[in-house]
């Protein structure tokens, strides 16, 4: 299974400044709207600005910075990435098609000379008493890793870059865990990671390989 999990402190990652879009979608989407994060995981870009269909979503998003979720209308939506406080060229522009009644997480990913951006379905919702988690590895130059128990079976496996895995449901407890390559060689200690009920989890591994680490982002609906 393409899957690895870690969850070493779960930690929300929550942009400052964002514009009045997100205020306002706060309450008021309708079930013909999309709820749309953004994640910022490039660990060489600068702080940056992003625009959806040439209106200001969110502003100064720094490395390991994600937002709330967003309310977008379905369709198909231009999303454009400037340097923070600049607007003359676009690091990158590409077109988002999202579904109403449907989650996503959007994130920039690679190094700047390579910057490109990918999105993923979420789920917003866990099995009743379970955690339900996934996992993705958006580490632009770590190898192929697997995530499992210290000296033990293998939870999640076979993830390269960009790679993000399916929801698993997991018994809520604490677990030590750790990130390793196939051939069993430690990559990232996650002992004491700690999984509550009722919890959907999105854990990304980021930065550059010899400087691994993970966000953690909390995707259950409130």
């Amino acid at each position: 299974m393409k899957k690895f999990l870690s969850i070493l402190t779960v930690l929300l990652f929550v942009l400052g400044g964002m514009s009045n879009l997100a205020a306002a979608n706060a309450n008021t989407g309708s079930k013909q709207d999309a709820q749309v994060r953004i994640l910022h995981a490039s660990p060489d870009a600068p702080a940056v600005d992003v625009y959806v269909d040439g209106n200001v979503a969110v502003e100064g998003a720094k490395f390991k910075d994600a937002t709330d979720y967003l309310m977008l209308p379905a369709g198909p939506h231009k999303v454009e990435i400037y340097p923070a406080g600049k607007k003359d060229q676009p690091v990158i522009a590409q077109q988002l098609e999202v579904e109403g009644g449907k989650a996503y997480t959007v994130a920039a990913v690679n190094k700047l000379a390579n910057l490109e951006m990918i999105a993923v379905e979420d789920t917003r919702k866990a099995p009743k008493g379970k955690a339900f988690t996934r996992v993705g590895h958006l580490s632009p130059d770590a190898p192929q890793v697997d995530v499992g128990v210290i000296d033990g079976d293998t939870v999640f496996s076979e993830l390269s870059f960009k790679d993000i895995s399916v929801y698993q449901e997991l018994e809520p407890g604490t677990y030590d865990l750790e990130i390793r390559t196939p051939d069993k060689k430690q990559v990232l200690d996650l002992s004491g990671t700690k999984l509550e009920k009722d919890t959907v989890y999105s854990v990304f591994a980021v930065n550059t390989a010899d400087k691994l680490e993970v966000i953690v982002l909390v995707d259950s609906e409130k």
